[in-house]
C-alpha cells in the first residue's frame, strides 16, 4: 500500500512540478507584459480573470472536490462499477454550470462591480471586458474537475496532474504573442485607453483556450481508461437527496469564503495604482501554492482516495494509519519548504519581476512572506479537511472555515488603516494568522470525532520539525543579507545561483536540527534511503 501511494504521489508531484514551473514562467512573463505592483492594467486583468474561478468555487467547485470522490467510491461498489452514477452526475453538473455561465456573462458588469468598488469607471470597464473572455472558464473548470475526480477515484492520477502543464504552455504562448504584437510594459504604465478589443481578446482569450485544452486532455484519458460518457438526464433515484445533504455544508463553506473574498478583494483593490494590489496578491498566492501543490496536494490526493475508502467502509484502523502517515509526511516537508521560501523570497520576487525596479521587488517580497507564515498550517489543514470529507462530514469543516473567514475578513478591514504600500501585506499576514488558528481548531475537532489519531507521533514530528524550520529560515535570511551586503542587489542570474546555495545550506541546517533533536522521522527517511541503495 505504501509503495502504491509513493508511486501515485511521485507521479502527481512530477506533473504538478512541471505545471507549477510553467506557471511561474507565465506569472513572470505576464508581469513583464502588463506590470504588477503599481499597474492598473494588471489589477484590472486580475479581477476580470479571477471572476470565473470565484463563481465556480462559490457555486459547485468546493462541493465537487470534497464530495465527489467519496460518493464515486461508494457508487463503485455497485454492479456497474459506478458508471450510471458518473453519467448522471456528469450530465447534472454540466447542465448547471452551462446555465450559470450564460447567466454570469449576462451579469458580468454587475459582478465585476461587486469586487471593484474602489475602481474608477474606466478601469472597471476594462476588468469587465477581460471578464467576458474569461467567464466561459466556469463551465470548463467544472468539466475538468469532474473528469479529474472520477479518474482520481479510480486511482488514475497522472492526467489530472499533467494536463495543467499544457494549459500553462498555451497561456505562455498567448502572453508571448501579446508582447510581440502590443509590446511589454513591466512598469505598469499602460493606461486604460491603450487597450483595444484585439489586445484584450488575445490576453484573456488565450487563458480560456488553455483551460479548454486541459479539459479535453482529461476526456481523452477517460476514454483510454475505459470510461464511456453517455448523457443521462434521469436524475431521480440516483441519491441526489443524499448528495445535496452532504454537499450543502461544503457549498455553504465555499459561499462564506467567497463572501469574505468580496471584502478582502475590495480592500486589496483600494491600493490599485499606489502599491501592491490585486495582481500582486494573486501572483504571490500562485508562488505560495507552488510547494503546497507539488508536495501537499500530491501526497494528500493519493491518501485521500484511501481515506475515503476506509471512511466509507468503516475501516477505522486504515483511516487512522493513512491520516497519520499523510500529516507527518506533509508536516515535515512543508515546514522545510516554508523555511526555504521565506529565505529566498527576495530572489523569487526578483525573478518574477525581472524587469522592474528594486522598490517593487521589495514590496512584493513582503506580500509573499506574509503568506508563507501560514504555509505549513495550510498544508496540514488540507489533510485534516479531507479527513472530514472522507467521513462524508461537511458540516464540521463549515464551522471551522467560518471562523477563519470571520477572522480574515475582520482583520483585513484593519489593513485599510495602513498606508497603501502595506495594505496587501496586512491582508496576507492576517490570512496566515487566521489559517494557523483554523488549523489548530480543525485538528481538535477531528480528534473529538474520530478519537486517537496517532497524535503523539504527529506531535513528535512537529516538535522536531518546527524548530528545524525556524532555525533554517533564520540562517537563510541571514545569508540573503550577507550576499546583498557584500555582492550588491541581485540580478536574475544572481538570484538563481544564490537561491541554490541558500537551499543547500538551509537543507543541511534543517536536517542537522532534526538529527540533534533525534527526530524519528529522520531515522525513517535515512532507513528508506539506505534500503534503496542496497
Amino acid at each position: 500500500m505504501a509503495s502504491g501511494i509513493a508511486r501515485a504521489s511521485a507521479l502527481m508531484a512530477s506533473g504538478t512540478m512541471v505545471s507549477r514551473v510553467l506557471g511561474f514562467v507565465k506569472t513572470a512573463l505576464l508581469a513583464f507584459a502588463i506590470g504588477q505592483t503599481q499597474s492598473i492594467s494588471a489589477d484590472a486583468f486580475a479581477n476580470g480573470s479571477m471572476l470565473p474561478n470565484t463563481l465556480y468555487l462559490m457555486l459547485v467547485g468546493g462541493m465537487l472536490s470534497s464530495v465527489l470522490v467519496p460518493l464515486i467510491v461508494k457508487a463503485s461498489q455497485g454492479p456497474d462499477g459506478g458508471a450510471a452514477y458518473i453519467n448522471k452526475i456528469m450530465t447534472l453538473i454540466l447542465t448547471i454550470l452551462g446555465t450559470v455561465t450564460v447567466l454570469a456573462m449576462a451579469a458580468a458588469p454587475w459582478l465585476v462591480h461587486i469586487f471593484t468598488l474602489e475602481f474608477p469607471a474606466d478601469q472597471r470597464a476594462l476588468a469587465t471586458a477581460f471578464a467576458y473572455w474569461c467567464l466561459p472558464q466556469i463551465l470548463l473548470y467544472g468539466l475538468f474537475t469532474v473528469l479529474g475526480e472520477v479518474l482520481n477515484a479510480r486511482s488514475v492520477f497522472g492526467p489530472f496532474s499533467w494536463a495543467p502543464a499544457i494549459n500553462n504552455l498555451v497561456g505562455i504562448a498567448g502572453i508571448a504573442a501579446f508582447i510581440l504584437i502590443f509590446g511589454a510594459d513591466p512598469d505598469g504604465l499602460r493606461t486604460v485607453s491603450d487597450w483595444n478589443g484585439w489586445s484584450i481578446a488575445l490576453l484573456a482569450g488565450s487563458g480560456t483556450l488553455g483551460v479548454a485544452i486541459q479539459s479535453a486532455i482529461l476526456y481523452i484519458a477517460w476514454t483510454k481508461s475505459g470510461i464511456r460518457y453517455r448523457p443521462d438526464f434521469q436524475w431521480r433515484n440516483m441519491g441526489l437527496g443524499e448528495t445535496a445533504r452532504v454537499a450543502s455544508w461544503s457549498l455553504g463553506s465555499v459561499v462564506a469564503m467567497q463572501l469574505g473574498s468580496i471584502i478582502t478583494t475590495n480592500v486589496a483593490n483600494s491600493a490599485s495604482g499606489s502599491g501592491p494590489s490585486a495582481a500582486a496578491m494573486q501572483n504571490a498566492w500562485l508562488l505560495f501554492m507552488l510547494p503546497h501543490s507539488v508536495i501537499a496536494m500530491s501526497i494528500g490526493t493519493a491518501f485521500f482516495t484511501r481515506l475515503a475508502t476506509a471512511g466509507q467502509t468503516g475501516d477505522t484502523v486504515g483511516y487512522r494509519e493513512n491520516f497519520q502517515s499523510a500529516t507527518r509526511s506533509i508536516s515535515l516537508v512543508m515546514l522545510f519548504s516554508a523555511a526555504l521560501m521565506m529565505a529566498v523570497a527576495p530572489y523569487v520576487s526578483r525573478v518574477v519581476l525581472f524587469a522592474t525596479d528594486e522598490s517593487q521587488v521589495q514590496m512584493f517580497t513582503l506580500v509573499l512572506r506574509g503568506y508563507l507564515i501560514g504555509l505549513a498550517a495550510f498544508s496540514f489543514l488540507y489533510v485534516v479537511q479531507r479527513g472530514f470529507f472522507a467521513l462524508t462530514d461537511m458540516k464540521t469543516p463549515f464551522f471551522f472555515n467560518l471562523v477563519q473567514i470571520i477572522l480574515y475578513s475582520g482583520g483585513g478591514l484593519f489593513s485599510l488603516m495602513l498606508p497603501h504600500q502595506f495594505t496587501v501585506v496586512g491582508l496576507t499576514l492576517t490570512w496566515a494568522l487566521s489559517t494557523i488558528i483554523e488549523c489548530i481548531l480543525a485538528a481538535i475537532l477531528l480528534r473529538r470525532k474520530v478519537g486517537l489519531l496517532g497524535g503523539r507521533r504527529i506531535l513528535r514530528t512537529l516538535l522536531s520539525a518546527v524548530p528545524a524550520g525556524f532555525i533554517a529560515a533564520v540562517v537563510g535570511i541571514a545569508m540573503v543579507s550577507l550576499f546583498d551586503d557584500n555582492l550588491g542587489l541581485a540580478t536574475v542570474f544572481d538570484a538563481i545561483w544564490r537561491s541554490v546555495v541558500i537551499a543547500v545550506v538551509t537543507g543541511i541546517v534543517f536536517v542537522g536540527v532534526l538529527a540533534i533533536t533525534r527526530s524519528p522521522d529522520l531515522r525513517v527517511i535515512l532507513a528508506r534511503l539506505k534500503a534503496r541503495s542496497n
